[in-house]
Formats: structure tokens, sequence, C-alpha cells
């Protein structure tokens, strides 16, 4: 019956989305930003123009914005030149409900879960925008606690191929012991890159040389929807050098925290533990990069920490970085209260991380259960 339900909670919202890009196609009204770009950038491959510079195929509502994907992804991209924006949004939008359920079935399955991760900005932010954040998640997911054999680490090298931040899950694989898959996944970035480079051979020099570390995100780190690090430090310190020794230790404490639960059978746990550093360690987490949110808070449930997943739910709404100044600037001139608020996701993030650390070498080196479950079963690999 769960089963049941939860597909047909997958269908409508399924459908609801896609008469929305039907219908906003039918009235000529933008929709989707970020899908318009990728449409663009499959464009510019398709008429031999430069990737990395002005893009001829944005609608005229969209703003200049770059494309910032490796080439490998804007091959991907090209069929979305076949569609009318609206339509590209839409067949983005489509895999929202299906890319959530697989992502839950491991965590919190179910319909509730499935219809309330809805309403967290990084999800309903990621369908607004047209953006591939739950797809990506759900590459992740399906490999790391579903995949095993021959196909292990395939769909995370396609992830980093169309991303570069999933590759941070190869270092993943190879701290708990799956070392095939490491290389496996590896191998997949490099073959699909390398096909880039073969087909996109100018565009990939730049991309590899210049266009990675491009003006547009150099101008936007220390905006508050950058919940990262790096716009921490932005924001708190502009052009200090020394906040960004954090990344270290907070690599090495996510490694610790990792072959712990990894140990304790606790897969699922530790996989949060490696997308919460990605997020931290990232030079720019956008808010609707934390789709990661969805994971933790069926982990917590799952775990019995109720009232605790719904303050975190609360808290992801969207309201933190709706109520403080943002933009050209002003976030250099928050109160200790406003940054406090403003910087919630990474501050919240920060925190279960030294907590966990702290518990990790508490712990030893034999593993202690006290307080935690024990994973259940992963399902098999689908043949």
């Amino acid at each position: 019956m769960g089963i049941g339900r939860t597909r047909t909670a997958t269908l409508t919202v399924t459908a609801v989305l896609g008469l929305v890009a039907v219908v906003w196609w039918s009235l000529g009204r933008p929709l989707g930003v970020d899908s318009a770009v990728y449409r663009a950038g499959g464009m510019a491959v398709l008429r031999g123009e430069p990737l990395y510079g002005h893009l001829s195929g944005l609608p005229g509502w969209a703003p200049e914005l770059p494309f910032t994907y490796p080439p490998f992804a804007a091959l991907l991209f090209t069929p979305f030149a076949a569609v009318p924006v609206q339509w590209c949004w839409g067949l983005i939008a489509l895999t929202a409900a299906p890319a959530l359920a697989l992502v839950l079935r491991p965590y919190a399955p179910g319909a509730a879960p499935l219809l309330a991760a809805f309403g967290l900005q990084p999800v309903w932010q990621t369908v607004g925008l047209g953006q591939l954040n739950l797809v990506l998640m759900a590459l992740v997911v399906v490999d790391v606690l579903r995949r095993r054999g021959a196909g292990g680490g395939v769909l995370i090298g396609l992830a980093a191929a169309v991303k570069l931040v999933p590759l941070i899950f190869v270092a993943h694989l190879l701290l708990t012991g799956r070392r095939a898959d490491a290389f496996r996944a590896l191998g997949t970035f490099a073959a699909a890159t390398a096909l880039g480079a073969v087909l996109l051979p100018s565009d990939s020099a730049r991309y590899w040389t210049s266009a990675l570390f491009n003006d547009h995100f150099a101008q936007m780190k220390g905006w508050v929807g950058n919940q990262s690090w790096a716009g921490f430090a932005a924001r708190t310190a502009p052009g200090a050098v020394w906040p960004l020794a954090f990344a270290a230790p907070a690599v090495a404490g996510a490694a610790i925290v990792v072959r712990w639960r990894h140990r304790e059978g606790d897969d699922r746990g530790a996989l949060l533990v490696t997308a919460g550093c990605a997020l931290l360690v990232s030079p720019i987490s956008w808010t609707h990069h934390w789709v990661w949110i969805v994971p933790a808070l069926g982990y917590l449930l799952a775990g019995g920490r109720r009232w605790f997943a719904l303050a975190l739910a609360v808290l992801f709404t969207g309201w933190t970085v709706a109520v403080v100044p943002g933009g050209q600037g002003r976030e250099r001139d928050w109160t200790a209260g406003q940054a406090i608020i403003g910087n919630a996701y990474l501050l919240v993030a920060v925190l279960a991380g030294v907590v966990l650390v702290v518990a990790a070498i508490r712990a030893g080196p034999r593993p202690s259960r006290a307080g935690f479950r024990r994973s259940p079963r992963t399902e098999p690999a689908p043949r």
C-alpha cells in the first residue's frame, strides 16, 4: 500500500509539473532560468559557437548568465535545442518527483516525505530554476546505497562529468572500501570528459584553463545565496585567505566520521556526511544545492528524531535568506544576528560536523552503537 501511494504521489506531482510547462508555453511566459542556460549551451554546440562566451540561444527574458558546466554536459543538453524553452524546463521538472522517490527509498520511503520535500527551499528552488540537483543526487544515492559489483561507481562518474562536485564521492567509495567502484567512477568520469574534449576541443581547453574559474562565480561568491564556507568567508572577511584553511580540517573530520559510521554499518549516515562536507568545502554551494537536506531529514525521522527533523525542515524552507539584506555587497554590513540567520544552512552543517567528529573520536577504534540505528539492508542493484 505504501509503495502504491508513493507511486501515485510521484505521478501526480509529475503530471502537475508537466501541465505547468505546457500552460506556460501556451501563454508565452518565462520559465526556468537555469534550464534556459542548459538549452542555450546545447544550441551553442550545435551552432558551433563558443560555449563559454555569450550564449546567443538565451531567450530575451533570461539574464546574461554563463554556461558553467563541463563540455560533456553541453553535449547532453543538445536535445533541448529541439524544444521550446518552457518544455526544456518541463523535461527537467518531470524528473524531480521520481528522483526524490529514489533518494528517499533508503531513508524515509512514502508519499508523505516525498510531498513534504517540495516545501523545502532547495527542492522548490531547484524545480523553479530548472536545475539538475535532484537528478545528480539520485545518481549518487543509487550508486552508493544500492549498486554493487560491475556497475558500481558508473553513476557517480557520470554525475561528476556533468558537475564536478560529485567527484568527492569517489573519495567516499575509497573510504568505505569500494576501491574497484572508485576506480570505475574515475574511469567513467575520464571517458566522458575525454569525449567532450574530442568533440569540443577548444571549449574543453577553455573550460579547464579559465572558464572553470569564471568571473560570475567570483562576483557572486559573497552573496547570501552561496551557503558554502567560501561564501561565509567572503561575507565576513572579504579578501582574507585564512578562512579557506577550514577546508583541510573539514575534509579530515568528514573522513573520520565516514569511516566510523561505515564500521557501524550506517552507510546512509556516512553518505550524508560526505555530502555535507561537499557543500561546505565547495567554493559555490547555492541554496538550491542543499537538496541533501531531504535524505538528511529522512534519516532523522527514521532514527526517531522527529522534533529535530521538524526544526530543520522549518529552517530550510527559505526564510533565513529572505529576511536578511542580500545582494550588492549588503551582506558585509550584517549585524551579528543577521549573520547567524543568513549563514544558517552552513552553520547547521558545521555544528553537526563538530558533534559527529567528537562522537567519532570518543568511540575510539572499536565501534560504538549507542544512540544510532543500523542501516536497513540495502536493496540489490536493479538488473
